[in-house]
């Protein structure tokens, strides 16, 4: 079982409910670009939905929708499944930082900080998967240490699935 409030040794990092999704909603809308190539606009609703829906098969015990605060800013969001998609496994299904929190590395920070909490946990990896024609996205995930392991396709988009050695 992860302990969120380990993930970050800078942030406060606790569970996001329903009482969030607006203020995580705030952290979306400040990025347009990745909704831009996912081809999806944020809304309330979906963000609430995100905060429970689990891969198939995986249970809801499993699933850590979290913020990371400081004070009462919230500086990024991220959606992080235990044990998928197979035990020993952390997946990043989402990650979305503050828009007014970019470009001084802080990302990367709280990327690194989860990171050492799962390989403390015994973890073997980070996987997630990445829009393959963002830019930016390519770019911060290779920068932090994730390398494409295939390819896929999800509702006629490309996928980058990519993982970091923990």
């Amino acid at each position: 079982m992860i302990d969120v409030s380990k993930l970050s040794s800078r942030y406060a990092v606790r569970a996001l409910t329903e009482a969030d999704a607006g203020e995580a909603l705030a952290v979306c809308l400040g990025n347009p670009q990745y909704y831009e190539y996912a081809e999806a606009r944020p809304t309330l609703e979906q963000v609430a939905d995100d905060m429970h829906i689990t891969p198939p098969g995986v249970d809801s015990s499993r699933k850590y929708y979290v913020g990371f605060y400081e004070n009462s800013a919230l500086v990024a969001v991220m959606d992080l499944i235990d044990d998928y998609p197979e035990a020993d496994v952390g997946y990043i299904g989402f990650f979305m930082m503050n828009a007014a929190y970019k470009g001084r590395q802080l990302g990367s920070e709280i990327i690194g900080g989860v990171a050492a909490y799962l390989k403390s946990l015994g973890k073997r990896s980070l996987r997630l998967a990445i829009e393959k024609e963002n830019p930016q996205s390519n770019h911060f995930w290779k920068k932090n240490g994730f390398r494409v392991v295939k390819e896929v396709a999800r509702n006629g988009r490309a996928l980058l699935v990519a993982e970091r050695a923990l």
